[in-house]
């Protein structure tokens, strides 16, 4: 690569990790507060906290670094322009594709840790999500539950103990459960217990009524009872199969997916967007290369201006994932649409390389054809107004 290329590749994998450091922080730290009711009305300790909201991190990368990698390489090429240092290799005799490696090889790195991430570790941390908060919801019924106050266990669902005896038993219970519109139901119990066992986790209830008012009906019917059991599966995950969403899928699960499974008989356009989506993550920062260097790579003294070409790059990365968002989402109804997003792709890596090839200056391009479209409209205003005295 020579001494010249490892410095742009150091120059620009140093802003690149910088980038993606600091976007990823950012937007992590704001996910993060919406959870930090795990703290302070669950019990949980600040090492769950950030572990739990930790697991994020890898597909908030997937979503950011592309980003990060297009803003690396603008501000190297910015900067070399600002520093003459692309003039002086241009007036050197070096070709526009050698100052293209080192680029290259830094979109390699960069599409190599989105490949790898979108495959197994985005889903695997989702997957850790899931377990979790499964353990923190168990841990919130059979320990964060404070004896003498109402605690929520999910929404309509409220829990209250008097008292928790120091064999784990649950003294004076009241679970009053309104999930359901139509029908609210009240349990009232002497004591209790936690029961995990093969079919899923329970309260026993012992001693107590079951009060049920229908929506409809002006008095509740109650039942008496020696011993009852409420199933807290749905809130602890004991159930034995997980229905894992399509975000979760391993990207070897998405290629082939088991033609019995649930969730993909419910949507299997999600299937398909979403793996056409993962497949075209690594691909984007190609593209996004190849404009940014096509912008921004030639040569151009420091008197021009650089904001038309800035401008110019951003509203086109912008367009073009932006419109790739539109093609995965409406691809789950219209799979025609998916193949609309490998086509921009490749339309924008074939034009970007075509004005490589050539050396053109964009932004000279886009200024001379902005004035002359002013000067344009300056002659029609003033034929007009000559015409109307």
């Amino acid at each position: 690569m020579g001494s010249i290329g490892v410095y742009i590749f150091r120059t620009t994998f140093g802003a690149f990790v910088l980038v993606l450091v600091s976007l990823t922080s950012v937007i992590w730290i704001t996910q993060a507060l919406r959870d930090v009711d795990l703290m302070t009305n669950r019990g949980q300790s600040v090492f769950v906290f950030v572990g739990i909201t930790s697991l994020v991190i890898p597909h908030l990368v997937l979503i950011i670094a592309p980003v990060a990698l297009v803003m690396a390489i603008a501000h190297t090429l910015n900067r070399l322009a600002t520093d003459s240092e692309i003039i002086v290799m241009n007036a050197a005799g070096m070709p526009p594709w050698r100052l293209f490696r080192p680029f290259l090889a830094v979109t390699i790195v960069g599409s190599l840790l989105i490949a790898a991430i979108g495959a197994y570790v985005a889903p695997e941390g989702l997957r850790m999500l899931r377990r979790w908060l499964t353990e923190v919801r168990t841990d919130l019924i059979t320990n964060i539950v404070q004896p003498g106050r109402f605690t929520s266990i999910d929404r309509g669902l409220a829990f209250f103990i008097r008292e928790r005896q120091p064999n784990g038993l649950l003294v004076g219970i009241l679970l009053d459960d309104r999930r359901d519109e139509k029908e609210r139901v009240t349990i009232i119990a002497e004591q209790g217990e936690i029961v995990k066992n093969n079919a899923g986790s329970f309260i026993l209830f012992e001693t107590g009524s079951i009060q049920r008012h229908e929506a409809k009906q002006i008095d509740p019917s109650i039942v008496q009872f020696d011993r009852y059991a409420f199933d807290l599966s749905q809130f602890t995950g004991d159930s034995q199969v997980t229905n894992y969403s399509v975000r979760e899928r391993y990207l070897w699960e998405l290629f082939k997916p088991d033609p019995n499974d649930p969730m993909y008989k419910l949507v299997p356009g999600q299937f398909r967007s979403e793996l056409h989506d993962r497949i075209l993550g690594p691909i984007y920062p190609f593209a996004f290369l190849v404009l940014a260097y096509a912008f921004l790579g030639a040569p151009s003294t420091t008197r021009q201006s650089r904001i038309w070409s800035i401008v110019t790059l951003t509203i086109g990365v912008v367009s073009l994932r932006l419109m790739g968002f539109v093609s995965s989402i409406v691809g789950q109804s219209v799979p025609a649409l998916i193949a609309f997003q490998y086509l921009l792709v490749a339309s924008a890596i074939g034009m970007g390389l075509y004005a490589i090839s050539r050396g053109m200056i964009i932004e000279a391009a886009l200024t001379g054809r902005v004035n002359a479209l002013i000067e344009y409209f300056k002659r029609r205003t003033a034929a007009a107004m000559g015409a109307a005295s």
